[in-house]
């Protein structure tokens, strides 16, 4: 445990009133390695000197000058391995969106405070920090050649799991999604983005989905035999919505198996349906009208959500994790999170939220009446060997962990 009088902390404000006042809040709580400055290239000064080069950098965003934001920038140039609290008298929806730039240049943030600042907020986020760890060398991920992937696919190497989804009012477990994953000879399991946008390039998408299609299906009809009625959601390129051919496939294939068509669900990544639609809107027009559900996945992050939920008679709407995780105590995320939710209740759709990491999330859902849960606090992908067992124990969860509002 290192002493709070061995931490270097840099505060970096324009006013000399709040370098004082923050110097003083520190020290009241032990932090007496403090150096204030009052503009950004003296602050830089400091970083630069391997004697001072702080441990934590207070900083405002708000300066003339250098402000915050170009700070930021020149931390970055000199790899600074320390943490960061912004302090500022901006809106939370700047301060949010300065926290994003900070997280996106790799650079710890403990978090931010507004002005005036509370001397117990302040002490809630120092008691965070922690030394920086040696950051590991990181791999490039390997991308596969397109030989390879038609190989693994004819081995049949490619696996299916399913991420459950879970009813949030009754805890009932309804469904679960497909995720293709690679169980690779050498370099073990093997994620989509890997290899999915590869086999896309190389005209090996509809094999791809064939494949991935007659698991789900046919894992679908034995879930159903074994008495466990599940919708098995299987997500969907663009490029296999451009042949009609696509949609006599799937009906075929759902016949042969012997699985009602209301059992099944194809998930539409919403923001590849754009340009020329002719021919993917008759043939997910067609598969609606044969009774197969249509899910619009990652709702928000494409261009014309809209136009689409316009268009397109999707049965369900999936709200992007991006919104979802962290909504309860983020006024921007709640207010995307909420309009999507509102949508999807007004066009009669099924409402899904993704990325559901944990508690938090899952009250929210609660409080405001989303219909479906999915993500990590719920399960993490499974095989399809283990999802009997694991419904015995989300089952449990519910009970003992009084998940949902009992109706007694």
């Amino acid at each position: 445990m290192i002493e709070r009088s061995a931490i270097k902390i840099l505060i970096l404000d324009d006013e000399q009133f709040m370098l004082k006042l923050l110097a003083r809040m520190l020290a009241k709580h032990g932090f007496t390695s403090v150096v204030c400055c009052d503009n950004g290239p003296d602050a830089l000064v400091q970083v630069d000197n391997e004697a001072t080069r702080p441990d934590l950098i207070l900083l405002d965003l708000n300066m003339p000058g250098m402000d915050g934001i170009e700070f930021v920038r020149y931390l970055v140039d000199r790899q600074f391995t320390g943490s960061l609290i912004l302090v500022s008298g901006e809106d939370e929806r700047m301060l949010r969106t300065a926290e994003r730039l900070v997280q996106a240049h790799k650079i710890h943030m403990l978090g931010y405070l507004q002005k005036p600042v509370q001397p117990e907020a302040m002490l809630a986020l120092l008691t965070q920090w922690a030394p920086p760890v040696p950051a590991k060398p990181s791999k490039a991920k390997k991308i596969y050649s397109a030989e390879e992937i038609k190989t693994a696919i004819k081995e049949g190497a490619l696996i299916n799991y399913y991420q459950p989804k879970v009813s949030v009012a009754s805890g009932a477990v309804v469904g679960v999604e497909t995720l293709v994953r690679w169980h690779h000879a050498e370099d073990g399991l093997v994620f989509p983005d890997q290899f999915i946008h590869v086999a896309e390039e190389h005209g090996l998408i509809n094999d791809l989905t064939q494949f991935v299609l007659l698991q789900a299906f046919t894992q679908a009809k034995k879930w159903q035999q074994a008495g466990f009625e599940l919708r098995v959601s299987v997500n969907v390129s663009m490029d296999n919505l451009t042949s009609l051919d696509f949609q006599d496939h799937v009906v075929k294939l759902a016949a042969d198996i012997g699985i009602l068509p209301q059992k099944l669900v194809l998930e539409i990544t919403e923001s590849q349906l754009m340009g020329d639609m002719r021919v993917s809107l008759e043939i997910l027009t067609r598969l609606r009208l044969k009774r197969f559900q249509l899910s619009i996945d990652d709702f928000g992050t494409g261009h014309s959500s809209l136009a689409q939920l316009r268009d397109i008679p999707f049965d369900e709407l999936k709200i992007d994790q991006g919104f979802v995780h962290r909504a309860w105590k983020d006024e921007t995320l709640r207010v995307i999170y909420d309009a999507s939710l509102a949508l999807a209740k007004q066009l009669n759709m099924e409402s899904v939220a993704e990325g559901v990491e944990d508690r938090d999330d899952w009250e929210l859902l609660r409080r405001t009446g989303c219909d479906l849960a999915q993500g990590n606090f719920v399960s993490k992908p499974l095989l399809a060997e283990e999802i009997p067992e694991w419904i015995k124990v989300w089952l449990n969860r519910v009970q003992t962990e009084l998940l949902v509002v009992s109706t007694n």
